[in-house]
């Protein structure tokens, strides 16, 4: 501690290329905290995601509504446990550019296909016995400032009501969580029986159909026999378990671990030159002073441990800053991807600084060379 004076001195003695280079590094780390983030909310997302959970979709695509008589024949297959199913509502409050994720359900089977949400038995019943009744996770809850016993006004922007109306009311009759902390609680639920009789078309379909089986190595085998039962018809399906189908989302959009990885490498290549030019230019322009604490009986290693403990300070709080900037915004981010609740791992902040530390310790290679070569009477003559 009784160096710090020099260190601190060291990294102010030119402050705008200090505070440069401290605006670069934490916009570094901001990128960094995001990108790998969004990557760990994934596969967070892939943890909570059951084997024995099945999700049916149509074949053409997930836009395409299946008929509600499905529910009937997929029953029948064997292995089969519940059958629950979902349509997608494309909600919005107030403006159309308030987006809430919204799902109507079939609140009967809720706690047979989802064993990992905290739900009040009341509430179940409160939904039942109320048709314009919502579920709100706490997450969304939190998010919103809503609470039990609000009446929530909702748009739709791809369902149109029966009666004209322009607005779906709804009255929050109970929350619901996570048993783990870490299945998605930022949705709204509302009943599906409700929602099918107010909306203009599309009557008696639903978007997906979930399935809950008894036996996960059985997961393939009734996935191909729940599909042949509507093969060559106008509903053909798509069934998979919950892990392969978020993977058949991901493959769509590409191979995003590389994509991430890639920009992230870039980034921290740049980085290090930028970095390091700092490091070995304040060096360089401090030659003599270096000579003098020499002289003044600082041994070689010493002054080789002042350089690096500027470039840690400089690169790991940076680093510190750009993810602590992150984990701040990290929260609103996993929302749009359908993890609300999540907040930025921990490994993510341990391997940021990791990695700030490192490009701290190259950076300051170059310079603490130069040091060690560095000749007293060379170094005060200019020379």
């Amino acid at each position: 501690m009784k160096y710090l004076p020099l260190v601190w001195a060291g990294l102010w003695r030119k402050r705008t290329s200090t505070i440069l280079t401290l605006i670069s590094v934490t916009i570094a780390f901001v990128l960094f905290g995001m990108l790998h983030g969004v990557t760990a909310a994934i596969d967070a997302i892939m943890d909570i995601m059951s084997d024995t959970r099945l999700r049916i979709m149509s074949r053409v695509n997930i836009t395409q509504p299946l008929p509600l008589a499905h529910r009937a024949r997929i029953e029948t297959v064997p292995g089969v446990e519940a059958v629950s199913y979902y349509n997608f509502f494309a909600g919005y409050y107030q403006d159309t550019r308030n987006g809430v994720q919204v799902g109507a359900i079939d609140v009967e089977t809720l706690d047979a296909i989802y064993p990992e949400i905290d739900l009040d038995p009341t509430y179940i019943e409160a939904m039942k016995r109320t048709r314009n009744g919502a579920l709100v996770g706490t997450d969304l809850a939190a998010e919103r400032g809503w609470k039990i016993g609000d009446r929530i006004p909702l748009g739709s922007a791809v369902w149109a009501r029966k009666d004209g109306g322009k607005f779906w009311d709804f009255e929050i009759v109970g929350t619901y969580g996570s048993t783990s902390g870490k299945a998605p609680t930022n949705e709204l639920w509302i009943n599906y029986d409700y929602f099918d009789e107010a909306r203009a078309g599309a009557n008696s379909t639903v978007t997906l159909y979930f399935v809950k089986i008894a036996d996960a190595s059985r997961a393939a085998e009734i996935s191909e026999n729940i599909d042949k039962l509507f093969a060559n018809s106008m509903f053909e399906t798509q069934t998979q378990n919950e892990k392969d189908w978020l993977r058949a989302q991901i493959a769509q959009i590409g191979d995003m671990a590389f994509f991430i990885n890639a920009i992230i490498a870039a980034v921290m290549f740049t980085l290090l030159f930028v970095t390091g030019n700092t490091m070995t230019q304040s060096v360089r322009e401090r030659i003599p002073e270096l000579a003098v604490l020499k002289t003044y009986g600082f041994s070689t290693t010493a002054v080789v441990s002042l350089v690096v403990a500027e470039a840690l300070a400089l690169c790991v709080v940076a680093a510190g800053i750009g993810l602590a900037i992150s984990a701040s915004v990290a929260p609103a981010i996993y929302r749009e991807i359908g993890a609300g609740g999540l907040a930025l791992p921990w490994s993510v902040v341990v391997t940021g600084l990791g990695i700030g530390a490192l490009v701290a310790l190259v950076s300051a290679l170059p310079p603490s060379l130069r040091i060690q070569r560095l000749n007293i009477v060379d170094a005060l003559a200019g020379r």
